[in-house]
Formats: structure tokens, sequence, C-alpha cells
């Protein structure tokens, strides 16, 4: 059964609509192919009139759409089920926030990366709602080490509300293990490409995320800290939420306008989770035109080109003496 989020409620009654006329079409056997052909039409003008003016904080709520895809479905649809996992971070367990493995993409071995949320209350817990732990950071360098070592581009989806805040995590090295990976996703000689597929929040985000390419899926946000922990810090509630999601420029658009990301992927009318299929074959197009362009440049200026880009990003004043 599809979930509808409030501002989509007048495409949820046009799929109502379309139900019960098909529904119809079936009991009776009266021809309603007009109707449905009608409907049809206007649910395709309704959709793309409702995503072609979201607001900051409606984007927030479809990046959390609970039938959007998560990152173990990107990886199945552009592997076409050629994936095999790996485990474990080889010093504390296996982290299920965070998955990882080798796949190929149209004969390309590629090493996937990224957060990976439930699809449903079980699942979520078991793992721990994307928000991966130390040994999850872990886990993802080892691999990208093993990429290099293989000489194998590096994908990574980012879907996450943020890394694990728990008391065992900061004692097992939190801090340090996103650092580390910051670092050496940094000077790793192959090419690595961040796809934002849902939410990127925090340090969560960006210990996967920095890349050759960073592309943002186009209902996807990506900030220091969640819209409504920024209402929280500074009015003391959640009412101002959207007012800090506004505030925060955390939408593609402003991301690509402040030259934070190199890209924007466009999604399908009505969003990836209204089209699953077709936003699985959007991205795997864009990661085979990423890779062909990554390929051709040589390690050492990729190296040089994705630290130049990183470190031109923000503003530094220096005081006299």
């Amino acid at each position: 059964m599809a979930n509808f989020l409030d501002f989509e409620e007048p495409i949820k009654e046009i799929i109502d609509q379309l139900e019960q006329a098909k529904e119809l079409e079936e009991k009776s056997k009266v021809d309603v192919s007009k109707t449905t052909k009608a409907l049809e039409k206007k649910l395709k003008e309704t959709r793309k009139e409702i995503y072609s003016k979201l607001t900051p904080w409606q984007k927030v709520q479809v990046s959390r759409h609970p039938d959007r895809p998560y990152t173990l479905s990107y990886i199945d649809a552009v592997t076409n089920g050629d994936f095999i996992e790996l485990h474990g971070d080889r010093n504390v367990k296996d982290d299920k926030a965070m998955v990882g493995g080798i796949g190929t993409v149209d004969g390309q071995s590629v090493m996937f990366i990224g957060q990976q949320k439930g699809i449903n209350t079980k699942m979520r817990q078991y793992r721990n709602f994307g928000m991966a732990n130390p040994e999850g950071y872990r886990k993802a360098l080892r691999l990208m080490k093993l990429a290099e070592k293989f000489n194998i581009p590096v994908v990574s989806f980012i879907d996450t509300p943020g890394a694990f805040p728990g008391l065992e995590a900061e004692e097992r090295g939190q801090g340090e293990a996103i650092a580390r990976n910051l670092m050496e996703m940094t000077t790793l000689k192959v090419p690595i490409i961040c796809v934002i597929i849902g939410e990127g929040a925090s340090g969560g985000a960006l210990g996967i995320g920095i890349g050759d390419k960073v592309l943002m899926m186009e209902n996807t946000w990506y900030s220091v800290i969640s819209p409504e922990s920024c209402s929280s810090i500074l009015w003391r509630s959640w009412d101002y939420k959207e007012v800090a999601a506004s505030a925060l420029k955390l939408t593609s658009a402003d991301m690509l306008e402040n030259k934070l990301i190199d890209g924007v992927i466009k999604e399908p009318n009505g969003g990836a989770h209204a089209h699953p299929k077709e936003a699985f074959n959007i991205v795997k197009k864009e990661i085979l035109k990423q890779l062909s362009k990554l390929c051709e440049i040589e390690p050492e200026k990729r190296v040089a080109n994705r630290i130049k880009k990183f470190s031109s990003m923000g503003v530094v004043n220096e005081g006299k003496a």
C-alpha cells in the first residue's frame, strides 16, 4: 500500500479514483478506458505541478518518504543483482547501518558503499535507522582501501540522519573514524563518485562523501544539521523547522549554486518513490557517464583536483598580527 505525504493528498485522490475505475471495469466489464486515460493524464499533471514548487521543508519530507528506495535497492538495480556484500571492519563487528561490496555496472567492477535504512520497523532497528557506528566507517574505509589495491572505482550512496550519537560510539572513536575517512578519501587513487539519495546529514554523511564527483538527487538534502535539530537549538522547539530548512540552504539547487556539489540528478515526475525503476536507470546512466570521464584522468591529477575542489570551499579571513 502506497504512502502519501500531506501535500500529496491531491495525488492520492486521483490514484484512488483511478483504482476505483479499474475495479469497476473488472467487475462490470464496462469500458472505462477514456476515464482512466483522463485520470492518468491528470495524475501526471498534478504530480508535475506539486513537485515543481516544493519548499525546502517539503523536499526534506520527500527525502524521508517511506516508499523512497534505499541504498541496497539502488545497488541491486544498477548491478542487475550482480553484487557481493562484504562484511566487518576486522576490529569490532559488522555494522548493519553501513553496507558495502563489489558489483559490476555494464561490465565495470565497482566498490559500492552506503548507509542502509530499514524498510519496516524491525529492519529499521536492525539497520539502526541508517546511523552508522565507528565500525561502520572503518568498514567503509577497509573496502575503499581494497578497491584502491585492485584499481576499482568507488561509488557511495549517502542516506543517513547522521552518525550514531550514542555513548558507546563515542567511546569507540566516532569522531576519529569519520575524520580518518575524510583524510583517506581525499587521497584515494581510484575514482570516487558520491550520490546523495536521501538524507545527507552531518559528519555521518560526510564520512563517505568526499569524492571526485558529489551528486545529489533532486529531492534530497545535505547539511551539517537537520532542520528539526537546528530549530530546537535556536528556538528550543521543533515548531520552526520549516524556517530552519529554508535558512540552511540544504536543497540540491542551493548546494549546486553554492558550489558545494558537482551536479543534480533529476528525479522522475513525482519523485523517486513514485517511479523507483526509472530513478534506478537515471542514476545508473549518471554513474556510467561520470566513471567514463574520471577513468580517463591520471590518478595523481584526479587526487590533486579533488583536494583543490574541497580546499576551495568556504571563506577564510586572515586577521593581521
